[in-house]
């Protein structure tokens, strides 16, 4: 059982800092931050857990079927991440690249203490074990600002590599598009990694950087012991609110311009690119296969179709598509039927996967996976792991990586070119 207090905050954004630099003092801890996006899916302004009372960490063997043993035993919040190497759990598939991270291919854990941000309310939703400290932990974190490491939020020279080139990223390119003539596949999500060793950095300034930087609606901070999250995705995976479930992919990218004019303009060019259209719309489709498998007949409806949202540094075209599904459906199920996102993989789904194992040079991991929580009354929300930097301190290795859609129209240049828009923001903040 939980007990929850509620305080008025004034200064939510100091309020905030705060969480993250008292957050250090634990092992495992996620933070989820929409960063003042509002829509009608949205559920908080912020929230917090922290110091893990159970958990479970396993490879993708079996790996659905351990959580809902988990989730259904606990019956309590869970906060945690689905690696895209689930994929291996969902079909008949592998992962053999080259894995520098080594994170688990799943791992969620029961907090001890949550704390939830909206508006100017907070809740602090803590165990009974733990309520006693809710009055100390809102004095700490609501007087003052709480003292910060001055150190740099990197510790050396950054030397950020390719794991490949330009001409082996065209080369592999071609050999998807080569794919798509035969018929194998419409589209697929090529994506490539860049990397630093044998650097130490701090994730919870580097986090607060990249934040600043691209402040988007699913920002993530994830720290399971020595592995950490950074991440600045504004895309959703699935959520699931009473009966209904929905999934918002992205698909379609454009830069942004200081300029009014001409930002304008990249909106409008956006918003009737055939090509970027065609890719939405073909994910949209395999959302909506995909919702599917747990929907009730009819229910699978499109809310919005090819719609241009504004970023701190690109434009989006986002798709909404929601189902209604069985009130007596396992949760845990629900995800694993629509697992991975369309988004991240192509159609059809399994051939892309396929190709995108053949051709990438590196295990994705929990990069195009997603990180989030199920409540206590069996609902979610995932976001998708994308513009993410991925840090496995005791090996000193940092990783983020980037992708783009392929498909019959794409012109090698111009997704390499995308590919680079998307790093810009990660690159910056290892570098600066």
């Amino acid at each position: 059982m939980r007990k929850t207090v509620c305080y008025t905050v004034f200064d939510i954004q100091n309020f905030k800092n705060n969480l993250l630099e008292w957050s250090r003092q634990y092992d495992e801890v996620a933070w989820l931050d929409s960063n003042g996006h509002t829509g009608a899916y949205s559920s908080f302004d912020g929230l917090l857990a922290v110091d893990g009372l159970t958990g479970i960490s396993t490879d993708a063997r079996h790996g659905f079927s351990n959580l809902a043993e988990y989730q259904s035993q606990v019956n309590d919040w869970i906060f945690g991440y689905l690696s895209y190497d689930l994929k291996n759990d969902t079909e008949f598939l592998s992962s053999e690249n080259l894995d520098g991270l080594e994170f688990p291919d799943l791992y969620f854990f029961q907090p001890k203490k949550i704390i939830r941000i909206q508006g100017n309310e907070v809740d602090f939703i803590y165990l009974n074990m733990v309520a006693d400290a809710i009055s100390g932990d809102y004095d700490v974190l609501s007087k003052g600002t709480l003292q910060q490491d001055k150190s740099m939020a990197t510790d050396g020279d950054v030397h950020v590599k390719m794991r490949i080139f330009k001409d082996e990223y065209f080369s592999k390119v071609n050999q998807m598009l080569g794919h798509i003539h035969q018929g194998d596949i419409y589209e697929a999500n090529f994506c490539q990694e860049f990397y630093a060793e044998d650097l130490k950095i701090d994730a919870v300034k580097t986090y607060k950087k990249l934040n600043a930087i691209s402040k988007p609606p699913f920002a993530t901070y994830l720290k399971l012991f020595d592995k950490y999250l950074m991440c600045a995705s504004p895309e959703r995976y699935l959520k699931k609110i009473g009966s209904k479930i929905i999934s918002q992919p992205i698909k379609g990218t454009a830069p942004r311009s200081k300029d009014k004019e001409i930002d304008t303009r990249l909106i409008q060019a956006l918003q009737t690119d055939e090509k970027e259209r065609s890719e939405n719309i073909m994910i949209v489709d395999l959302v909506r296969n995909d919702l599917s498998k747990s929907a009730l007949r009819g229910s699978v409806v499109v809310e919005e179709l090819c719609e241009v949202y504004s970023f701190e540094q690109v434009h989006q075209m986002i798709s909404t598509v929601s189902a209604i599904v069985p009130t007596d459906k396992n949760v845990v199920s629900l995800v694993k039927e629509n697992f991975p996102m369309g988004s991240m993989t192509g159609a059809p789904k399994v051939s892309a996967m396929k190709i995108i194992e053949d051709l990438e040079s590196f295990k994705r991991g929990l990069y195009s996976g997603a990180v989030g929580y199920f409540t206590p009354k069996a609902d979610f929300d995932f976001n998708v792991v994308i513009r993410s930097i991925l840090y496995n301190e005791t090996k000193k290795y940092v990783s983020y990586a980037v992708g783009s859609a392929i498909t019959a129209k794409s012109v090698p240049e111009k997704e390499y070119q995308e590919c680079l828009l998307k790093a810009k923001a990660m690159r910056q903040v290892l570098e600066e």
